[in-house]
C-alpha cells in the first residue's frame, strides 16, 4: 500500500508507523509466548520495580507490570461551551446519559435550536476513535469536529465517552455504545432526562457515526439494534456514517500490505484492544468476511455512508465493506461511498481546515440532513 511522506509526518501516521516498527524488537522468545502476553516493546525497570513495563504501543499506551496504564496520546482535554462557542454559535455541555451504566457524553446544540425553539433536529450519536484505547469526547480534535458537524448539519451531536482498553477490553466499548443509544432515544421523548434532547431531538432521525474504532462501534451498534430492538423505539436508526472504519482481518484484502512485520504491528493493536481473546476474523474486527450474509443483510439502519481516504491503512476494508453490503449481502438500504484522494487515515481530524476536510464534512452533514 502506498503511504505518502506527507502523511507519515502527521501524528496519526507516526502512531502507526512507530507501532509497526516496534514489532521488530520482539525477541525470538517472545514470539513463542501467547498472543495476549506478547509485548510490543519491553523496557527494563530502572530503580523502581513498580515501573517495570509489561508492554508498550508507542504513541498509544504503556502498560506496567503493576497493572498501571499510561496513555501516551489523547489525554489533553478542552472544556465545553455551555453559553455557545463564539465562532460557531454551538453550545456544548457534558452530561451523564445513563447513571446506572455510568455513560457520559458531550452534547452539542446548534444555534438553529435557539432560533426556532420548537424545531426538531436530527441527532448524531458519535463514537470517537483511538484504537479503542485513547481519546475522550473532550479531546480537542473531537470537540472541534463535533462542533463543526453540529453547525454544518445542523444537528444535535452526542459525543459518547466509553470504557477504554486495555483496562476494559472489547466488547466493553460496544456495551457502552448500545447503552448510549438507548439513553439518547429515551431522552428524545418530551419527558426525557436530557433537556436539549427532549426539547429538540428527533428520535426518528438518529444517525450512528464515528471515525476509525468509533466507526467500528457504529457498525456494531447497528447490528445489535436489529437483533435486540430498543423498547418503544424499534430495530433501526435512520443512518450510519462510517468514517475511515477500523476493520481488519487475518488475510490481506485487495492492495493491503502483505509484509508480515507490517501486518503483525496492526494485528497487535487489535490483540491489545480485545485483551487477546478475539481473533482477527472475529465479526467485531472483520464483519464482512466472518458474519454470514443473512446477518449482514439485517443491518439496523436505512442508509449507510462509508467515507475513507486513498492512503488510509484500512481503505481496502472500507471498499470491501461498501461493495459487499450490496453485492454479497443484498442489503436493501441506501448506500453512499466517498473516498478522498491523496490523504490518509482520519486526516480530517489532523488537518481540519484543509479543502479535503471541508469537503468531507459537507458530505457527512448532507448525509445527516437526508436521514
Amino acid at each position: 500500500m502506498r503511504v505518502s511522506t506527507k502523511y507519515d509526518s502527521e501524528p496519526a501516521g507516526v502512531l502507526f508507523l512507530v507501532s509497526l516498527l516496534s514489532s521488530r524488537l520482539r525477541s525470538s522468545s517472545s514470539s513463542a509466548a501467547s498472543r495476549s502476553q506478547r509485548p510490543l516493546l519491553a523496557v527494563p525497570a530502572a530503580m523502581n520495580p513498580g515501573s517495570e513495563i509489561e508492554y508498550e504501543i508507542p504513541y498509544v499506551v504503556r502498560v506496567h507490570k503493576s497493572g498501571r496504564v499510561e496513555r501516551l496520546q489523547g489525554t489533553e482535554t478542552v472544556p465545553p461551551c455551555p453559553s455557545g462557542d463564539p465562532a460557531s454559535g454551538i453550545a456544548s455541555k457534558d452530561v451523564l446519559l445513563d447513571r446506572a451504566a455510568s455513560i457520559s457524553a458531550r452534547v452539542y446544540l446548534p444555534a438553529a435550536a435557539a432560533a426556532e425553539p420548537s424545531k426538531k433536529l436530527p441527532v448524531v450519536v458519535f463514537f470517537h476513535g483511538g484504537a479503542f484505547m485513547i481519546h475522550t469526547a473532550a479531546s480537542p480534535i473531537y470537540h472541534k469536529y463535533c462542533t463543526s458537524l453540529a453547525a454544518a448539519a445542523p444537528a444535535i451531536v452526542v459525543s459518547v465517552d466509553y470504557r477504554l482498553a486495555p483496562e476494559y477490553p472489547v466488547p466493553a466499548a460496544y456495551e457502552d455504545a448500545f447503552a448510549a443509544l438507548k439513553a439518547v432515544v429515551s431522552s428524545c421523548r418530551p419527558d426525557g432526562a436530557e433537556q436539549w434532547l427532549a426539547a429538540h431531538g428527533d428520535a426518528s432521525r438518529v444517525v450512528l457515526a464515528g471515525d476509525s474504532a468509533g466507526a467500528n462501534m457504529a457498525h456494531q451498534t447497528a447490528v445489535r439494534l436489529r437483533k435486540e430492538r430498543v423498547e418503544g423505539y424499534g430495530d433501526e436508526v435512520s443512518g450510519v456514517a462510517l468514517l475511515h472504519s477500523y476493520f481488519w482481518g487475518k488475510e490481506p484484502v485487495g492492495g493491503e500490505p502483505t509484509d508480515a512485520v507490517v501486518r503483525g504491528g496492526i494485528d497487535r493493536v487489535w490483540d491489545v484492544a480485545c485483551g487477546g481473546e478475539l481473533g482477527l476474523d472475529h465479526p467485531y474486527i472483520n464483519p464482512m468476511a466472518s458474519a454470514p450474509p443473512e446477518e449482514r443483510r439485517r443491518l439496523g439502519c436505512r442508509r449507510v455512508l462509508v467515507a475513507t481516504a486513498e492512503l488510509c491503512w484500512f481503505v481496502e476494508r472500507s471498499r470491501a465493506y461498501a461493495e459487499g453490503l450490496k453485492a454479497a449481502c443484498g442489503w436493501e438500504g441506501e448506500l453512499e461511498f466517498h473516498e478522498t484522494k491523496g490523504d490518509g487515515h482520519v486526516y480530517f481530524l489532523l488537518k481540519p481546515d484543509c479543502d479535503n476536510a471541508a469537503r468531507e464534512l459537507t458530505i457527512v452533514a448532507d448525509f445527516v440532513r437526508r436521514c
